[in-house]
């Protein structure tokens, strides 16, 4: 896990196959416009299962330097496949266990610019519309254009350039 603390933008993947190839893109892309991005890989995290009785156990290790990565980036971009219409268990799991972590989850998520990609096997719009959901339940500031790409319809560097523009311009809400 990258650890940098003033970077501009934090990618986020949550595959270790075509999304990771996708994310280590965006964070190609936002440094050719002169800004700073770091990439996590939340497969390389070793976070159990979240459940009520595995949280009684107490926290996994990695949860609290992964709270302080996500809280020290301004903006994050999410890469991730569609798992079964929706969103995939890594980062399902890494939200639930945020969520019983410190005194205000919503903090990571309150006002935050968020973009949102996907290269998926299937469809992927049911990703983006459930991410979505979830991301502006929480209170992010999703942008408002999305990048949906497959092996038929592979991610353009134009539109990768884009959504990084629209994101960088994007400052976080202070609540």
């Amino acid at each position: 896990m990258s650890t940098t603390n003033d970077s501009d933008v934090l990618v986020i993947a949550a595959s270790n196959g075509e999304n990771l190839k996708l994310a280590q893109r965006f964070v190609d892309q936002t440094r050719a416009q002169g800004r700073s991005a770091d990439l996590l890989d939340l497969t390389t995290l070793e976070l159990p299962l979240f459940t009520p009785r595995v949280q009684e156990k107490g926290m996994p290790g990695e949860v609290p330097a992964l709270q302080k990565q996500l809280m020290d980036a301004p903006r994050w971009v999410i890469c991730a496949p569609e798992y079964n219409g929706s969103i995939p268990p890594v980062l399902t799991n890494a939200i639930a266990w945020l969520s019983v972590e410190g005194d205000d989850f919503r903090a990571l998520f309150n006002g935050r610019p968020i973009a949102m990609a996907s290269f998926s096997g299937g469809g992927g719009m049911e990703l983006l519309v459930s991410l979505r959901i979830q991301l502006t339940h929480l209170g992010a500031q999703v942008v408002g254009r999305q990048l949906l790409s497959n092996y038929a319809k592979p991610a353009k560097d134009d539109s990768i350039a884009d959504l990084m523009q629209r994101l960088l311009q994007m400052t976080p809400l202070q609540l």
